[in-house]
């Protein structure tokens, strides 16, 4: 099964690069995505896919194709477009990172430092935590961190590995734990984002951007948790990150829908019309994929998770995936973006395109995507 989804997700990649030369996707609605230039936060996702294409059949196409974009990505570090957002690992892990790790480019790996400056910039030491939105004096977004950014602390984990220099370890480690201990609900779910205050660095409130409401869990979330922390226990042993992964998965296993592809928000009421949002499902698999690597065979959780997993990435292939679609530009069905600010409650998500093809990848021939070395 997981072979029949890469081999029809591959050849959508190809159709797509044929389609648009030297374009990226943009979210918009209509089954389809708009196609321009680097100038969000969603691009790497693209690349990435790219490069898992090349990875998994070692097709020189996608290798040439993905390479194609370095100088695109270069260009918008240089001040070219405005990266005036936390979203740099998401951008350059899965491009500058991806091509490095495949094909030892320095030019590449050049890029990918530059990179982590750039988000090491948007540390605030006041408030111990890497701003999400804006500059550092905006009045609504100064102070707030966001649980997306765990999947930006590799590209600064892997930047000490690289330099040797402490301040990337450092400040993705404080990062964390600030993330572990204002994120993170005593019952295992999670806030979206959280409020200090600017002046002097004290904790305000938790809160929410794409969520229900501030007090519910946003599903796409609480998956990037789930990932987030166990890669942050991969990288850095902190025993914490891996027991508060875990009691994230749980949370967001129990409360699966009955076809295993959880809805946009855990406490959202469920009518026939409530949104789905199959790209959470994807990141919680890549979670779960990780959480099973990193586990004992011994722990409890275990078949938990492998159960999961199993459900959800079958109910991802045979229900939500775009098989029965041959010429679709997306993957997967029914993702969510903002539904509160309705904008794409249901549509092709391509970040959830990418972590549906890693999940499968890495089903298949164990090719784990780019965010550590494999």
């Amino acid at each position: 099964m997981w072979k029949g989804a890469i081999e029809d997700a591959i050849r959508k990649i190809k159709q797509n690069i044929i389609k648009y030369p030297g374009k990226l996707p943009h979210i918009t609605e209509g089954q389809r995505y708009e196609w321009g230039d680097n100038n969000d936060w969603i691009e790497g996702f693209y690349v990435g896919m790219m490069w898992l294409a090349y990875e998994y059949g070692q097709d020189s196409f996608y290798k040439e194709a993905a390479e194609s974009y370095l100088t695109n990505f270069k260009e918008r570090l240089d001040g070219h477009v405005a990266l005036d957002h936390h979203d740099i690992g998401f951008l350059y892990s899965l491009s500058a990172v991806a091509q490095w790790r495949v094909t030892g480019s320095d030019a590449a790996r050049i890029t990918a430092l530059q990179a982590a400056d750039t988000l090491l910039a948007r540390w605030r030491p006041r408030m111990g935590m890497i701003q999400a939105w804006g500059p550092a004096d905006d009045p609504e977004n100064g102070g707030r961190m966001i649980i997306d950014c765990l999947l930006n602390l590799p590209l600064l984990f892997w930047a000490h590995e690289q330099t040797g220099e402490s301040k990337y370890y450092d400040i993705a480690m404080k990062h964390a734990l600030q993330s572990q201990k204002f994120l993170v609900r005593g019952d295992g779910s999670s806030y979206h984002t959280f409020y200090f205050d600017i002046t002097n660095g004290n904790a305000l409130r938790g809160g929410t951007h794409q969520g229900y409401q501030d007090g519910s869990t946003w599903t796409r979330g609480q998956a990037w948790g789930i990932y987030g922390f166990a890669l942050a226990y991969r990288y850095t042993k902190h025993e914490a990150f891996l027991d508060t992964a875990k009691r994230l998965a749980r949370y967001f296993i129990e409360r699966m829908a009955e076809d295993a592809v959880v809805y946009w928000d855990f406490d959202v009421p469920i009518d026939e019309g409530t949104p789905r949002d199959s790209s959470a499902s994807a990141i919680a698999a890549c979670g779960l994929l990780e959480l099973l690597e990193l586990m004992e065979d011994r722990d409890p959780d275990r078949m938990l998770f492998e159960n999961a997993l199993n459900r959800s990435m079958s109910a991802l292939v045979e229900h939500y995936s775009t098989m029965d679609l041959p010429d679709a530009e997306g993957l997967l069905k029914h993702g969510s973006y903002h539904v509160r600010g309705d904008r794409a409650p249901d549509d092709y998500m391509i970040w959830g395109d990418y972590f549906y093809l890693e999940a499968l990848v890495r089903l298949e021939q164990g090719i784990k995507g780019y965010w550590y070395e494999s």
